[in-house]
């Protein structure tokens, strides 16, 4: 019975992202009932199941933190797709568009998937340990790339308002490519064992020794199943937008409520690969998920909308107001208290997810 429902599983999620991706060319630029809406709505879901499947195949075979990295990557690659696809409307709301999609990505994976991870770990048993000196670099890059990107703007004078001057946009993008590929050097070269989970005994585990790793053929046609279904969840998440934005209007709540919906959904994939982790006890990866994506998000972003603004007309502003800077400092001093014991307990879980509901309350009432 187990190899059957084995064999099921396996082919639900063949099928599922292919079904996804059907219904985004069905529906992709129409005006959408709320029946058809409830339906994407489900596709969605079926994709994001099955992207976290795919990911998790090609995590065993490649190994960590192989695994967290491709599917940290393939999800912010897309989404870049995305924010340069809105942009390129040149409507002035969409000036502030990659700052709030890479702040929002931030929060949510260094507070949200951080914290939700820390906490199942920590609850399930008893405590959640990771390695320091990894987790303290990936969060280390986070906190530079994010204060040259997002905060720097605000406090520059070459340019009115927060926008960086064209040189001093190509030096973040320089800054941002160059500090991201040190860092997946680092974590996947020179320093990988920093990257590899941890036995309680604080001895690194490298491989997976409850399963056999899948085979190259497999493994293959996941990484391509995985690419099908993240297309189909960045491209159902912007189907579904049109939807959110009259829910959000009606609602009275500001534009930038839509953009941390949208983040949420996105980030969906990483989130239930991280809570899954967390549960057998391989925090570290789970870290790797949250941090990675988080510098993917700003290490990719910057220099693709840096190159892009050359030929898009209107405003490019990446500068945080003063309310989101306070709330991202708070994120890296917290964030650097969590990571040097090496281990937590369910509080500092709790404590991310509550910078987290600050966020999101600010994100709706200003």
């Amino acid at each position: 019975m187990s190899d059957r429902l084995r064999r099921n599983a396996l082919q639900w999620t063949v099928y599922a992202p292919v079904l996804a991706l059907l219904a985004l060319l069905a529906t992709w630029g129409r005006a959408l009932p709320w029946i058809l809406v409830a339906v994407v709505a489900c596709f969605l879901a079926a994709a994001v199941l099955a992207a976290v499947h795919h990911a998790e195949v090609i995590a065993h075979k490649v190994g960590e933190p192989f695994g967290s990295l491709v599917l940290a990557v393939a999800v912010t690659a897309i989404e870049v797709a995305l924010i340069l696809t809105l942009m390129a409307d040149a409507s002035d709301k969409n000036a502030t568009l990659a700052r709030d999609t890479v702040f929002a990505a931030v929060m949510i994976t260094c507070n949200g998937i951080m914290g939700v991870c820390l906490l199942v770990g920590a609850l399930r048993h008893r405590v959640a340990v990771y390695n320091s000196e990894g987790t303290g670099a990936a969060l280390a890059t986070v906190a530079t790339l994010a204060t040259l990107s997002l905060v720097l703007p605000r406090f520059t004078t070459s340019t009115p308002g927060p926008r960086f001057a064209a040189g001093q946009l190509a030096f973040a993008a320089v800054a941002s490519v160059a500090l991201y590929g040190l860092f997946v050097l680092t974590q996947t070269v020179r320093h990988r064992d920093y990257f590899l989970p941890l036995s309680r005994a604080g001895e690194v585990i490298d491989g997976d020794d409850h399963a056999d790793p899948p085979t190259t053929r497999q493994a293959m046609a996941s990484l391509g199943l995985l690419a099908v279904a993240l297309v189909a969840v960045v491209g159902l998440a912007k189907v579904e937008s049109p939807t959110i934005e009259k829910g959000v209007a009606a609602a009275g709540l500001p534009s930038s409520v839509v953009g941390v919906v949208i983040a949420l959904l996105v980030l969906l994939p990483e989130t239930i690969a991280a809570v899954r982790a967390a549960r057998r006890d391989r925090v570290q990866t789970s870290l790797n998920l949250a941090l990675g994506s988080a510098m993917a998000s700003i290490g990719l972003t910057v220099p693709a909308v840096a190159v892009a603004s050359i030929w898009m007309s209107g405003p490019l502003v990446l500068g945080l107001d003063p309310t989101a800077m306070v709330l991202l400092a708070l994120t890296m001093v917290v964030g650097t208290l969590t990571v040097v014991p090496g281990r937590s307990t369910p509080l500092q879980g709790g404590v991310h997810l509550s910078i987290l509901g600050a966020y999101l309350v600010l994100a709706v009432i200003p």
